[in-house]
């Protein structure tokens, strides 16, 4: 059975809000603390400050094809720490433009359940 790393909690929700590069503008506390980094050490940083190298390169760029052609993606991510460690979450990416006319990404995240977890750690294996 997959390692589950850090395990989120069933109302933990993290929000976190990126330029159209995918540089972080907004995190809320819940992305802070699971991801172990202070809002001032990523507001600025890109949002793969937080990716795991277990995950597929073709992952991503299918995610941003999917939201730079303006439609919204769905799926599983294992996401790594500031020390090192690792936690799963199902994420929902949402495009959007601000009041302002910049365009920019919502990513909404909740726990991944354990079977979910072990379902796409082996998935994501494959595709190395």
């Amino acid at each position: 059975m997959e390692d589950i790393g850090i395990e989120l909690t069933n109302n933990s929700f993290l929000v976190s809000e990126t330029d159209e590069e995918g540089i972080i503008r907004f995190a809320n506390d819940q992305f802070c603390n699971f991801s172990e980094f202070n809002l001032e050490e990523i507001i600025g940083k890109p949002h793969s400050i937080v990716r795991h190298p277990d995950m597929p390169k073709v992952v991503f760029e299918e995610l941003w094809n999917t939201i730079k052609s303006g439609n919204r993606w769905k799926g599983f991510v294992k996401n790594k720490t500031k020390s090192g460690k690792y936690y799963w979450v199902y994420s929902t990416i949402y495009p959007y433009i601000s009041c302002d006319g910049s365009k920019g990404f919502i990513s909404c995240r909740r726990k991944a359940s354990k079977d979910e977890i072990e379902k796409y750690a082996n998935i994501y294996k494959t595709m190395k």
